[in-house]
């Protein structure tokens, strides 16, 4: 497909060197992504009482970014099988550029969660792209490590937007936030300059049913947001629509057979669960510091930043790690964590103000290792014509268990209001807790099933 091959040209030490050097500013540009998510989880407590809010109406700013974050991976990731890498990346980041200006003008709610929605329909291009571009220019030797670096600049984008939103949001306001994301518009000339040659090839794009899995998945967020059966009837019969239209057309916008591939769909489960507990604690840590121990944004920010700079440093061992011994043990290891860190949250969130900072750096390790490796495990179980679709899924997926577990933070806390905050939290981390077991005896599924096969 392309002209030019990393994998082709690996004896070259010039195109080697070009590996590394995309590799590095697409992981520094993935930092900016992320970096723009945890950001305004930290100005959530300032923009519920700038704009009279509540915690339910609140969390649609990072679920619905969320949402259509997770929709755009996929549709940038299905692009990519006939439109060049390049191309697509370049499209994504001038539409976030533009979206932060409009986001630094709002004052209104609609504006800023419209502002919001349309940087992830350009933020999206940034890690999926990046999977298509390392499962297929980018040998399994060097995969994993390659994998590991960009989790690694995604957990520091998690641990460094806390500390510069609290920092902007105490002394800047809010709106100053979508400054920050406005950089990425910097980088497209580098990445037109670096990224592969590619050849645009004839294909047809689903779009109808690019819509219905829209629809489906924003469809049952707002059902759990409202409770109207209305809205649960047109979702179920919006995903109806998409499973039958999936089998109707050549070339769907999510391919059935990977929804019967049962190895993947347990690892996308691991995924999800994974992404469901990190940014359900993401949305719980600013409001557990400012509420229950009265931090500012700034200061709360500062508590939760060391869990991510250690798991942003680990990164860089994971990837090795995998290379030279497999995805298995980084998933346990993972799991692990995550076992540990939501019952610690659990029974000490409320009582000491630095257990947050401690236990979250048992919770962003546990996230990094499970991320890095379900991503590099999905490439191995797949085929090469698989990995594009295979990966976006994936991470819509994923990322759609982000915006479900700040929407159900988000009802949770509104349906305990008044009870006593020790409990109130505890409860969620409970639930927690019970979800990371699930993942654990689906992770057990899978190596019986692949150790018969």
């Amino acid at each position: 497909m392309s002209s030019i091959s990393i994998e082709a040209s690996k004896n070259s030490d010039t195109e080697k060197f070009q590996e590394n050097k995309i590799i590095l500013i697409w992981s520094f540009t993935v930092w900016l992504v992320v970096m723009n998510t945890t950001m305004f989880n930290i100005a959530l407590p300032s923009i519920l009482t700038d704009l009279s809010l509540t915690s339910s109406t609140a969390s649609w700013i990072v679920s619905g970014y969320s949402i259509v974050f997770a929709i755009a991976t996929l549709t940038f990731s299905r692009l990519s099988d006939f439109i060049p890498i390049s191309k697509l990346l370049i499209i994504g980041l001038f539409i976030l550029g533009v979206a932060s200006v409009i986001g630094f003008l709002a004052n209104d709610f609609y504006v800023l969660l419209g502002a919001r929605i349309f940087q992830a329909a350009g933020a999206g291009a940034v890690p999926g792209l990046a999977m298509v571009l390392a499962g297929r220019y980018i040998p399994q030797a060097r995969r994993g490590k390659a994998m590991a670096f960009i989790s690694s600049a995604a957990s520091l984008g998690f641990g460094l937007g806390p500390v510069i939103g609290g920092l902007i949001t105490q002394y800047l306001g809010w709106n100053f936030l979508f400054v920050v994301t406005g950089f990425v518009v910097l980088f497209i000339p580098l990445f037109q300059k670096l990224l592969p040659k590619e050849e645009t090839e004839k294909g047809k794009f689903d779009i109808i049913g690019g819509v219905l899995t829209g629809l489906s998945v924003t469809g049952l967020l707002l059902f759990l947001s409202t409770f109207s059966y209305l809205i649960l009837i047109c979702s179920i019969v919006f995903i109806v629509l998409s499973w039958n239209h999936f089998h109707k057309i050549d070339a769907p916008f999510i391919q059935p057979k990977l929804l019967k591939n049962k190895q993947y769909m347990k690892l996308i489960f691991i995924g999800f669960i994974a992404f469901l507990i990190h940014f359900a604690t993401l949305f719980l840590m600013p409001i557990i510091l400012s509420v229950v121990f009265h931090k500012e944004p700034a200061e709360v920010g500062m508590l939760i930043f060391p869990g991510a700079i250690v798991s942003a440093i680990t990164a860089q061992f994971i990837g090795s790690f995998i290379d030279r011994y497999g995805n298995i043990p980084l998933i346990i290891f993972g799991q692990s964590f995550l076992v540990i860190a939501t019952l610690l949250f659990a029974f000490t969130s409320t009582i000491f103000t630095y257990s947050i900072l401690f236990i979250y750096v048992f919770m962003s390790i546990g996230f990094s290792c499970i991320n890095a490796s379900v991503s590099n495990e999905v490439t191995r179980i797949l085929v090469t014509d698989e990995i594009g679709t295979g990966m976006g899924m994936a991470q819509l997926i994923q990322f759609f268990g982000g915006a479900l577990g700040v929407t159900l933070t988000g009802i949770l806390l509104t349906m305990q209001k008044g009870m006593i905050p020790e409990i109130m939290y505890r409860n969620i981390f409970i639930g927690l807790f019970m979800l990371i077991l699930c993942a654990i005896l689906v992770f057990v599924w899978y190596l019986k099933s692949k150790n018969t096969n």
